[in-house]
């Protein structure tokens, strides 16, 4: 299969036979962004634009593989009901001869400018490649061109590999500046920073220098913001290799580290850095101000050299829910956008005190928000298990005396291929009372603990029956738990 083609090359039927054959599979979601078929991953551009939410995403047509990146494009007028656009960005010219690869947005003169990577690579053995910065522009009637002087910058700096790429753009002063996830040529990863007066032709200022030394071999989609006063930069750092803990489990790992961002010096300053999200499934997250200047975040809801069992039905991966962001103190927090209550279709509620194990009636679904309370009391062990049946189940876990909170996906007939370990565990303070709100969507989980203190993103694969609740604990906890059925959000 040429993984080369654009969507323009697909045969007569082709792209119906696809969308027909992800359509019949159980675990598309209903209310998450998602490809009609073929393979999505990172979020793109994100942006509040003439008075609607745009999401653009990475998308090979093909199948659930890694080939020619195409953008896909939904927007929403409510951040909840999404309606899907044709393709934004598909990968034509000589500059970006094997695909658009990752960027950002940035809105200037009525016009939103999409910056991209265009991506060169030379022949499938060498692993050889290069990289160009570009750009398209999306105009107020909907239209997206691409821009006049791409590529807006030509190759890589000295120094670096032709991992370059990811560009983050945004206006501080009178100056435009570009952050792009980079690999020097020792193959160590770091940020580069481009300056520009006019967002159209850019200079090289130079390497971002950080205090965390080296840290891996590539570091991508970078994002730099201010939150509640205080500088805060994310990226995906590739190669750090996991900590014997509960630390950087996952194949590529993302981190935000909030400090003081100094342009002129060229430096950030860590004073504090941890994994945004605890789960299996998250990775290339991309923040933007909503149009009440809330921070907001997409993620994609995936993972690298990773099959899935939707594979077999041509679609891969999804975006996660929107999220609003703060920082107490050092901690960034992450809630689920008040918009997606807009979701809600009437509410069920459980309360009452357990000891052992309890299915709870009417409790569960596959499509549904979930609120739950939990007072343990005395309890040293207790939680619960989503997509309970006789034979599956999702557990979360507290723990009171390793001060740990844990997630366990093993228990699925249907498992994910490549993994190697099937919990994954925060620090957890225990407390009197422990609240925690849960989205699932068809073959997604997503878990705000405490707040949001902690968050876990995850894919499961449940059987049709596999819809159940079951609350367990060692001693007896008082529960409260609202469940919302949730209505569809995106076709």
């Amino acid at each position: 299969m040429d993984k080369y083609r654009t969507i323009l090359q697909a045969k007569e039927g082709e792209l119906d036979a696809l969308k027909d054959k992800a359509a019949s599979c159980p675990w598309k979601p209903f209310y998450h962004i998602h490809p009609e078929f073929g393979l999505m991953n990172d979020p793109n551009g994100l942006a509040f634009f003439n008075g609607e939410y745009h999401v653009f995403y990475q998308w090979y047509p093909y199948g659930p593989i890694h080939g020619m990146k195409h953008w896909g494009h939904v927007k929403s007028k409510d951040l909840s009901h999404w309606e899907r656009m044709p393709v934004a960005i598909i990968p034509t010219e000589n500059y970006e001869s094997h695909g658009a690869y990752s960027g950002g947005a940035l809105a200037k003169d009525d016009q939103l400018y999409l910056y991209y990577t265009g991506n060169i690579k030379f022949g499938d053995e060498s692993h050889m490649r290069d990289a160009n910065q570009c750009l398209a522009v999306l105009d107020n009637g909907g239209e997206i061109q691409k821009h006049e002087k791409n590529p807006v910058i030509e190759g890589t700096p000295e120094g670096y590999t032709g991992h370059v790429r990811d560009p983050k753009v945004w206006k501080q002063g009178d100056s435009y500046y570009m952050v792009l996830g980079a690999q020097r040529e020792n193959e160590t990863g770091t940020l580069i920073i481009y300056e520009s007066g006019d967002a159209v032709d850019w200079s090289l200022k130079g390497e971002l220098k950080t205090n965390l030394g080296e840290f891996g071999y590539m570091w991508e989609c970078p994002d730099y913001f201010q939150l509640d006063g205080r500088d805060v930069l994310v990226f995906s750092p590739q190669g750090i290799g996991n900590e014997t803990g509960n630390n950087f489990q996952n194949i590529f790992n993302v981190i935000y580290a909030v400090g003081k961002m100094d342009l002129e010096k060229l430096e950030f300053i860590v004073e504090h850095y941890q994994e945004i999200d605890k789960g299996f499934d998250f990775y290339a997250p991309q923040t933007f101000e909503g149009k009440d200047g809330r921070r907001l975040m997409f993620a994609w809801a995936g993972v690298g050299e990773t099959e899935f069992p939707s594979d077999k039905n041509m679609w891969a991966h999804m975006l996660t829910l929107p999220r609003e962001l703060h920082l107490d103190g050092n901690i960034l927090k992450q809630k689920p956008a008040n918009e997606l209550k807009s979701l809600r279709s009437g509410r069920i509620r459980f309360e009452g005190s357990t000891q052992g194990t309890r299915v709870l009636e009417d409790i569960g679904g596959n499509a549904v928000e979930m609120s739950v309370r939990m007072s343990p009391d005395d309890a040293a062990l207790f939680g619960l298990e989503l997509f309970h049946s006789n034979q599956e189940g999702f557990r979360i876990e507290f723990d009171r005396m390793l001060k740990a909170v844990s997630i366990d996906r093993r228990k699925f007939n249907n498992p994910i291929k490549s993994e190697k370990r099937g919990i994954r565990t925060a620090g957890w303070i225990p407390s009197d009372q422990v609240e925690l709100t849960i989205f699932i969507d068809k073959s997604i989980v997503e878990i705000f603990i405490d707040d949001g203190e902690t968050v876990f993103t995850s894919r499961v694969f449940p059987e049709a029956e596999s819809i159940g609740v079951q609350l367990f604990s060692d001693k007896m906890v008082h529960w409260q738990v609202d469940q919302f059925n949730l209505t569809r959000g995106i076709e």
